[in-house]
């Protein structure tokens, strides 16, 4: 009998804790919601969250704040992010950088990009562009690898930072082409661009929104898209992959995030509302206009993508020597 009271009485807390989730994720939100973005103002995850958000605001009536929190290569506004409530109500908008590149780069994370977050959806992704100076003498991505192998050191690709998505880009290259190029690392996508306009670097690989009214006035010579397939954005330029350099795929993502621990209902319910805001029109035309493609995705699929950019990013760390302490 004792036994037999036991049971019930743990299958009735069971029960109620059910219940209360469920009604929870019936009324969230019911107050502001904070999206967390672990960089400045005015970058690609920046404008990617702030037009995610207003539309989630219009759907939820409630406000949805954005708020940044740049420093530490994203480290800060992450570890902010764990350490909230699990409730819901503060977010994350993860990149490339934070759950795929830090765990390799950073000897020591304050977050556990794994542990510390429930997965929500995939939002958007960005690919950038291969470009060269005009005065270098190659014309495709096979002409630069050939220049490249004939002279081995010579090259010079330019990045905004030592573990930056553009530095490893550079290296992947490297890697999978059989090339030796040098790096050359900038404190910012700004003073990068000037030195590759004026010649003092030869290459970079940088966000087609940006580089894009540099090609178009034959400032620089556009090679290829860094990502797996070509882009709508620009279908006559080849991937990397159709270029000849083999399992070649360099991409920014943003995904949303939530501290461990809040509930799954929730998490569920906010991942649903996000797939339906990345696939309206209007959210689709004006992503595309910040060079980003919508994705909508379930939990389950961007804790996976979360974990196969881990790995794909520790070798590539590790071969171009980059560390930050």
């Amino acid at each position: 009998m004792k036994i037999s009271s036991l049971i019930t009485s743990i299958f009735g807390v069971v029960s109620l804790t059910l219940a209360s989730t469920a009604s929870q994720a019936q009324s969230y939100p019911d107050r502001p919601v904070r999206i967390i973005v672990p960089y400045a103002a005015g970058g690609a995850s920046d404008a990617v969250t702030r037009t995610v958000a207003a539309k989630l605001a219009e759907m939820w009536k409630v406000g949805v704040v954005v708020e940044n929190r740049g420093g530490g290569g994203g480290n800060i506004g992450c570890e902010a992010a764990a350490r909230s409530a699990p409730d819901g109500y503060t977010l994350l908008m993860a990149t490339v950088g934070t759950h795929g590149i830090n765990p390799a780069i950073f000897a020591k994370l304050p977050y556990d990009p794994v542990k510390d977050f429930e997965p929500v959806s995939l939002v958007a992704s960005t690919v950038s562009i291969l470009t060269v100076n005009p005065a270098l003498p190659v014309r495709s991505v096979q002409e630069l690898v050939a220049y490249a192998k004939a002279n081995p050191g010579k090259l010079t690709f330019g990045s905004s930072g030592n573990g930056s998505s553009h530095h490893l880009a550079g290296e992947m290259l490297n890697m999978r082409a059989n090339v030796q190029t040098r790096h050359v690392p900038y404190k910012g996508t700004a003073s990068m661009m000037t030195d590759l306009l004026g010649g003092q670097i030869d290459m970079t690989f940088d966000p087609i929104i940006s580089s894009l009214p540099h090609v178009k006035s034959g400032k620089l010579r556009a090679l290829a898209v860094t990502s797996a397939q070509r882009v709508p954005m620009l279908p006559e330029l080849p991937s990397m992959q159709e270029a000849g350099v083999p399992n070649y795929d360099v991409g920014s993502w943003y995904g949303l995030m939530a501290p461990a621990g809040t509930p799954r209902a929730i998490v569920a319910k906010i991942s649903a509302d996000v797939a339906r805001v990345v696939a309206m029109v209007d959210v689709k035309d004006k992503l595309v206009q910040q060079g980003a493609t919508s994705i909508g995705s379930t939990p389950d699929q961007l804790g996976a993508h979360v974990k196969s950019e881990i790995a794909k990013w520790a070798p590539i760390v590790k071969a171009s020597g980059a560390t930050v302490n």
